[in-house]
């Protein structure tokens, strides 16, 4: 537990003490967040507020990650695949996002190349997870279900990791909303992940165990610790009205993040419970293009459908905090559906 409390204090500390550096190194260079022009109108204020912030998450994602290892000297290739997965997705929205400071527009990369990115990215993280950490290619709810999937898992994670980023990326529209909404995501992945560590088939060999390394759980829990710390401490700069924006840099990192922790805890479709919130966002765009496309009309005045909120005229900050609940309780109901499990398979605490 000290060595997640740990990871949690420095990646809180250094995005929270970094982040008003990046602010002023970003407005010098020219780093500002280009806004789309068929967006509400109230966000065209926000122009040239400083974007890719998510590099001083990464930033402190790792080493909060490397602090607490240096303290307690054990890692595991659970732990390195998914900080891999972490630093190769935000290395794709780092690109797209310097594409659209550099020609100051709002389309940076284009969608083949960064879905080939993402696959790279996906199968690199999938390969060293699998062959390194044993991680299982078998389908997961809360635990393997007994269906191996074999070389389709690998397609399978690629699936999980581009459509969590694509996600966390819909999701980034407003001041906060992204931010705020991955760290009660990433804390329900402490809990997971350290639960698996305390009821590993090696500690506590009962039915409900989780034939999981211990090293590596806990490996991961401190991952997912950094992850919440970084995320709250650049919340405190991104919250509203926000003084920088984590950009694609940010988003797409999280969201591999979320989608990494879910495969190498076995909890890949519990994954759609947890980032309800994120779901509902996708949804809500692919609803909107198949409705526009296919019968020409629009289900919401604007997707994602926080902009549809907006338009309907609900306060910035009262869509942001509302959506932030709906996040709260889909965790509530994930991490009850993990621990109901636990409990009908005869666990005790």
């Amino acid at each position: 537990m000290r060595q997640i409390l740990i990871a949690a204090a420095v990646g809180l500390a250094v995005t929270l003490l970094g982040t008003p550096i990046a602010i002023r190194l970003f407005r010098i260079w020219g780093w500002g967040q280009r806004i789309r022009e068929d967006g509400p109108h109230t966000h065209l204020e926000k122009m040239g507020t400083p974007t890719m912030g998510g590099t001083v998450i990464l930033v402190g994602i790792l080493v909060a990650y490397l602090v607490t290892r240096v303290v307690f000297t054990t890692v595991s290739a659970a732990g390195i695949s998914v900080l891999l997965a972490t630093l190769l997705f935000g290395v794709i929205g780092f690109i797209d996002d310097y594409i659209k400071v550099r020609r100051r527009r709002s389309l940076g990369l284009s969608k083949t190349a960064k879905v080939i990115g993402q696959a790279i990215a996906a199968i690199a993280f999938a390969v060293l997870a699998v062959q390194a950490a044993n991680v299982s290619t078998e389908l997961s709810f809360v635990r393997e279900t007994g269906l191996d999937l074999g070389l389709v898992f690998y397609v399978w994670v690629f699936v999980i990791l581009a459509a969590s980023s694509n996600a966390v990326n819909l999701t980034d529209g407003l001041d906060g909303l992204a931010s705020g909404s991955s760290i009660l995501v990433f804390s329900a992945f402490v809990f997971v992940a350290f639960w698996q560590f305390r009821h590993t088939c090696d500690i506590d060999p009962q039915a409900a165990c989780y034939p999981v390394d211990t090293v590596a759980a806990l490996d991961v829990a401190i991952v997912a610790a950094a992850a919440t710390g970084a995320a709250a401490g650049f919340l405190w700069w991104n919250a509203a009205p926000a003084r920088i924006f984590m950009g694609d840099t940010g988003s797409l990192a999280l969201g591999g993040l979320m989608g990494a922790l879910a495969v190498v805890t076995s909890t890949q479709l519990l994954l759609v419970v947890l980032g309800g919130l994120f779901v509902i966002e996708t949804t809500s765009v692919v609803v909107q293009v198949i409705a526009y496309r296919g019968f020409g009309r629009r289900v919401f005045r604007m997707t994602p459908i926080h902009h549809h909120f907006e338009l309907a005229g609900w306060p910035e900050f009262t869509v942001i905090v509302r959506f932030w609940i709906v996040t709260g309780l889909c965790v509530a109901v994930g991490i009850g559906l993990f621990y109901a499990d636990f409990l009908a398979l005869g666990g005790t605490e």
